[in-house]
């Protein structure tokens, strides 16, 4: 007979080894390679516990040993330890208003895959963009299990405010008050022949929004500092604020909507309802129009795969320009006066509204990412000088105004990057989850 003290012991037990595996996990991870006497020592665990919670993480797929190293002249060398790519992996999703991405990252953050499609979105409704989004989700899901890979989770990026996995407002894609996650549970044996609950129920979906994803994405796999505001752009600009290391949200999850601050009271009508939006003269469309770029022919066509898609592509190798901004970019590097025009109008209106973020957040670094990735040559110098001139009574400097080095990619690699994050602070849960998991079949 099972008595209630003796449940209580059992679940105290279970929780102590949970954390124990997240704090030897996450330590691997700061620390490796590092040997198991060491980890004993940082951790203040003994040599015993370590040495459990190390061979539960290494039959886990989540750890592997690497060498030896023996530490001074005396004693036995330790065989050291670091984070395994050979299992656990983790799905970046996102919607964006002209093109779907999916890329699978392994628990030492290497992009495995990444796969990319032009789509306009706005043409179709929330059920059909994820339709689309299916297919490419089940090719990724494939080719990752068929490298051995273990699917932990996924996130996925929207771009629109999210709270509680509703996605308020998307203005761009003509979307409102959508329960994204509901709608993927929903949508079952559409492609091919899949086995019952194959996806997704074997791995669980979050919403997030795209912009704040894109800052994690930075903070992880770029090179930003622990206190930065990521600007990012695309038909629609938003911005992630990271504080201390840590996304703030605010209190619903709509901070960061930079693309509908006021630059002109009177100024064009944007989608939004409001007039004047950021949106209207730094966003990608709003750019390719001042340039004198024909919008329709300069797009992608539908479904086709965007540079970069691919097996083992790296950190900011899916951000290949697309055709409509590879030509705007010629047109600059050739010294065409629409497309300078469009930049430095550009800039202007982001250097304006950037002030109005700088005046309340004080940020010491702003990253220009997504297309003002390969347009910061030319949208840089304008927004800086808008700023300083804006800024100069009470600053007596602008903030850095840095360039992503993963443009585009910089979402998905969030979405996923955020998805490994909780493997690490909490193995244990997905080590109970991951042995329903069929594996590679």
């Amino acid at each position: 007979m099972t008595t209630r003290g003796s449940m209580t012991q059992a679940v105290r037990h279970d929780s102590m080894r949970a954390r124990n595996l997240g704090v030897v996990l996450s330590e691997i991870r700061r620390s490796g390679p590092v040997t198991r006497a060491a980890l004993a020592e940082i951790t203040g665990l003994t040599k015993t516990t370590v040495s459990k919670m190390v061979g539960d993480l290494i039959a886990a797929g989540m750890v592997t040993e690497t060498g030896t190293l023996r530490d001074g002249e005396r004693g036995r060398p330790g065989t050291t330890l670091a984070l395994s790519g050979e299992r656990v992996a983790a799905l970046g999703l996102e919607i964006n208003v002209d093109y779907l991405s999916v890329c699978v990252v392994d628990l030492t953050l290497a992009v495995r895959l990444r796969c990319a499609q032009a789509v306009d979105n706005r043409a179709c409704t929330p059920a059909e963009t994820l339709t689309h989004l299916r297919k490419l989700i089940h090719k990724a899901v494939d080719e990752a299990r068929a490298a051995g890979l273990t699917i932990a989770g996924s996130t996925l990026a929207v771009p629109g405010p999210v709270d509680g996995g509703l996605l308020h407002s998307a203005p761009n894609l003509g979307w409102r008050d959508v329960r994204v996650g509901d709608l993927m549970d929903g949508l079952t044996g559409e492609v091919g022949e899949r086995p019952p609950g194959e996806f997704p129920g074997k791995f669980p979906v979050e919403v997030e929004n795209e912009a704040n994803l894109a800052a994690l994405g930075e903070l992880w796999f770029g090179s930003a500092p622990d206190d930065f505001l990521h600007v990012s752009g695309e038909i629609g600009i938003g911005a992630g604020l990271v504080v201390g290391g840590t996304l703030f949200r605010g209190t619903r999850g709509l901070a960061g909507e930079l693309g509908h601050v006021i630059v002109t009271p009177d100024g064009p009508a944007c989608r939004c309802g409001g007039r004047g939006c950021l949106e209207q003269y730094a966003g990608q469309e709003a750019l390719l129009r001042a340039a004198g770029l024909d919008l329709p022919a300069s797009l992608p066509a539908p479904g086709a795969d965007l540079p970069g898609s691919g097996p083992g592509a790296g950190p900011g190798a899916g951000s290949g320009v697309p055709p409509a901004l590879a030509e705007l970019v010629r047109r600059l590097q050739e010294g065409d006066a629409s497309a300078l025009r469009a930049c430095e109008r550009a800039g202007n209106a982001l250097g304006i509204a950037l002030t109005s973020a700088i005046n309340l957040l004080d940020p010491g670094t702003i990253v220009l990412g997504g297309v003002f990735a390969p347009l910061f040559p030319w949208i840089s110098g304008p927004a800086r000088d808008t700023m300083a001139g804006r800024l100069g009574a009470m600053r007596r400097a602008v903030p850095e105004l840095a360039v992503s080095r993963l443009g585009a990619d910089a979402a998905t690699l969030g979405a996923a990057g955020r998805v490994l994050q909780r493997v690490v602070a909490d193995p244990g849960r997905h080590m109970a989850t991951g042995r329903r998991d069929p594996g590679p079949r």
